[in-house]
């Protein structure tokens, strides 16, 4: 049993390096071209899910016809494969490439949030690639730590999330033991830590929030550890410009005091709705980036 899970090991490990080596060769932008085909696949041919991409659209843009809706269900499709590229190319992303084809917009918002010493509480969600932007992020900032799922199976977790960290970012699982300490001590080393709120959380992790005016549930943990830290709290998502070149986006420092009351669990209400009405606007300024395919709008309980 132990030969077979190391030979499995072994391949997935050829595996991704034999594609991350044919995305070199192609280059990164038609890399995420090709990848990108594996959209209209999805969604024009197998037709995943292709209904709950229209519905959703639909919930946020009510009055947008039909063709308008797979018109921009098929580009979102297409940026959310392309962007498994960038994990492949991960290796070869020098500072060189860096300068060439990453745009950092408001970075000058986290050197001053970190001047208070707190460490940075980041806003986070799914537009554009999250792990290209998290690992540029690391390798231009410093002492990114990202709040994400695992994987089961230890092999594939290992050769995945040998990609995702590739330049250094730190990922803490959502709900371990250890979560909070985690947390706190990232925070007091004046890191950064990225909350990802734009997906479905029912009890007893999230609470009952309205998104773009239909109830569902919303992880609760960045208010409460704003509440415990207060820490500053910063929105950041990535999108691809006209050009090719993808900007990290750092938006200004929330404005929270007047959200936080005596009543904790108001507080945290309170806070994660706001958090959720940040989200909805930049997801309006960018909606082909945003990730259609989630159920982000299921039954809270």
């Amino acid at each position: 049993m132990w030969m077979i899970k190391n030979c499995m090991n072994r391949l997935l490990h050829f595996c991704t390096s034999l594609i991350s080596f044919f995305c070199y060769l192609v280059g990164w932008r038609r890399s995420r071209s090709l990848f990108g085909l594996l959209g209209i696949l999805w969604f024009d041919i197998l037709r995943l899910r292709r209904s709950d991409v229209l519905r959703h659209i639909g919930i946020v843009f009510p009055n947008m016809n039909e063709s308008e809706k797979i018109k921009m269900a098929r580009r979102s499709m297409r940026l959310l494969t392309g962007s498994m590229a960038d994990l492949f190319y991960m290796p070869y992303m020098n500072k060189a490439w860096r300068d060439k084809n990453i745009v950092f917009d408001g970075k000058h918002y986290v050197e001053e949030a970190r001047q208070q010493g707190k460490g940075v509480l980041l806003l986070g969600m799914h537009i554009g690639g999250g792990d290209l932007a998290a690992n540029m992020i690391n390798a231009e900032l410093g002492k990114l730590h990202l709040i994400t799922k695992l994987f089961k199976n230890k092999n594939l977790n290992d050769v995945w999330f040998s990609l995702r960290a590739f330049h250094g970012v730190q990922h803490i699982e959502p709900h371990g033991e250890k979560t909070p300490f985690q947390i706190l001590k990232a925070l007091k080393s004046n890191g950064s830590v990225v909350f990802v709120l734009d997906q479905f959380m029912g009890k007893p992790y999230g609470i009952e929030t309205t998104f773009f005016g239909k109830r569902t549930g919303t992880a609760q943990g960045l208010a409460l550890f704003h509440l415990k830290t207060k820490a500053p709290v910063l929105p950041v998502y990535c999108y691809e410009a006209d050009d090719g070149r993808v900007h990290v986006v750092f938006e200004p420092a929330l404005s929270l005091s007047g959200l936080v009351f005596d009543d904790k669990e108001k507080s945290i209400a309170v806070l994660t709705q706001h958090f959720c009405k940040v989200t909805e606007d930049i997801i309006r300024k960018h909606p082909e980036h945003w990730m259609w395919l989630h159920r982000r709008w299921k039954k809270f309980e």
